[in-house]
């Protein structure tokens, strides 16, 4: 004990000097934005001229009175609406069906592109979400080996701009998971790493605890991919075993038994709408699971006709009369000549207005049970002191047409102006190395 703290005193005589002369931080960068009109989505209300007042990545203060510091940079938006950034509830940025020459074929772009070629791939997709105003993305899988970890940590560390991304590692499955291979291709492994086949209790203990290893910050389970579905006890292994580490299960389902199962089972979201009937959606509404139905346009990339839309608009109608807590997700995986990845993700707003929900609760959608749903909520979301200074702004009034929020022209992320005027300007995001140890 004696020498050991002998040692502990030399080590402090040595360092002494080096923190004697060592610069005191800087002070954190000031920042007032003169908002014309403000939005509370939470309450879908607008107020006029505010003053909000941002100190280094945080919103210190918001009101019409505020006083601005000298010194501190003004951002004159008087002339346009600021909101919350907008949530994109379900994506797979490092994923792109691509019209022609590849067809919607996930073992296509599997076999022909390397996970390096798809981490440039999803820093690009998240970067064009960033810019269209999605400060947050849930990144649900089909991301090679933890591609999205990878992006993930590159954007917390300031080496490339994007959004908070929210990711679940690899899909967890039961034996195939949501391929077909044949058995020579199956002996070869091919369903890894775009799923974690687990079969029995053990296997589905170690799949979540990889995910959990390799920088998940949600599960997500195939639970209706093969006949051989999960049962409800098994999936009730999945989310205990996920709150061990404090994460929610996401349940992907294609059938009414598999939704059913999902929703007895606890999980936290369902993704897709293809097994949610009146019945499940009342037992969704009374354990409060969050819906993310992915209601794909009309559009032939997907082949999606007006029929199927009609369908899934139907559905939504029904979860929103249920009031199941909906989000906007959209399994916008694909491009489209012309169109960047959020301009995909748009195309699914008009299920919304389709299905009678009016614009504030779509813009809730958006975004206050986007955050709720991310489990953001207490950190970043609204636009009030102590939360993140995540921001947008729009010309027209999302609250009366939805649509206003296509036209972003001005975007903040932590305190760092992304987009100005329309235009991209994201140099701040950049530096030389790690200031973030994690």
């Amino acid at each position: 004990m004696r020498k050991a703290a002998f040692i502990c005193v030399c080590l402090l005589i040595i360092q002494t000097p080096a923190l004697l002369t060592q610069a005191p931080p800087a002070a954190p960068a000031v920042t007032a934005i003169r908002a014309g009109r403000l939005i509370d989505p939470e309450t879908g209300t607008m107020a006029t001229n505010q003053i909000i007042l941002v100190e280094g990545e945080t919103i210190k203060a918001v009101g019409p009175n505020v006083a601005i510091p000298s010194g501190a940079t003004v951002i004159d938006l008087s002339k346009l609406t600021v909101l919350p950034g907008l949530v994109e509830s379900h994506n797979h940025l490092a994923l792109t069906h691509a019209y022609p020459p590849i067809p919607n074929s996930l073992y296509i772009q599997y076999l022909t592109k390397s996970s390096e070629t798809r981490t440039v791939e999803m820093v690009s997709n998240a970067i064009q979400m960033l810019n269209a105003g999605f400060t947050v993305v849930r990144d649900m899988g089909n991301s090679g080996r933890y591609i999205d970890t990878a992006v993930r940590q590159g954007i917390e560390q300031g080496w490339i701009p994007g959004p908070t991304i929210i990711n679940s590692g690899i899909i967890i499955g039961p034996m195939g998971g949501q391929f077909s291979p044949t058995p020579e291709l199956w002996r070869l492994g091919i369903v890894y790493p775009e799923y974690l086949e687990a079969d029995t209790p053990d296997e589905i203990v170690k799949a979540v605890r990889q995910n959990v290893l390799f920088g998940a910050k949600v599960i997500k389970v195939g639970v209706d991919t093969k006949p051989y579905m999960y049962t409800v006890d098994e999936l009730k292994l999945v989310v205990a075993e996920a709150a061990k580490a404090g994460l929610k299960v996401e349940a992907h389902q294609q059938s009414v038994e598999g939704a059913r199962r999902a929703i007895e089972a606890g999980v936290w979201s369902i993704a897709h709408a293809t097994g949610l009937t009146d019945a499940n959606h009342k037992l969704m509404a009374q354990k409060g699971i969050f819906r993310c139905g992915t209601e794909t346009p009309v559009n032939e990339v997907r082949g999606r006709n007006k029929a199927a839309f009609e369908r899934s608009v139907a559905s939504l109608k029904n979860a929103y009369e249920n009031k199941v807590p909906i989000v906007l997700g959209t399994d916008g995986d694909y491009y489209i000549p012309g169109m960047t990845r959020a301009d995909v993700v748009l195309t699914y707003l008009p299920a919304f207005t389709a299905a009678g929900i009016p614009a504030p609760e779509i813009l809730k959608a958006l975004t206050v049970t986007g955050y709720k749903l991310s489990e953001l909520e207490k950190v970043r979301g609204l636009i009030k002191p102590g939360l993140a200074a995540d921001l947008i702004a729009v010309p027209g009034n999302p609250l009366a047409d939805i649509d206003a929020v296509r036209d972003v022209q001005f975007v903040m992320k932590d305190g760092l102006v992304f987009r100005r005027d329309g235009v991209m300007a994201p140099q701040k995001f950049f530096h030389g190395g790690p200031e973030r140890l994690r």
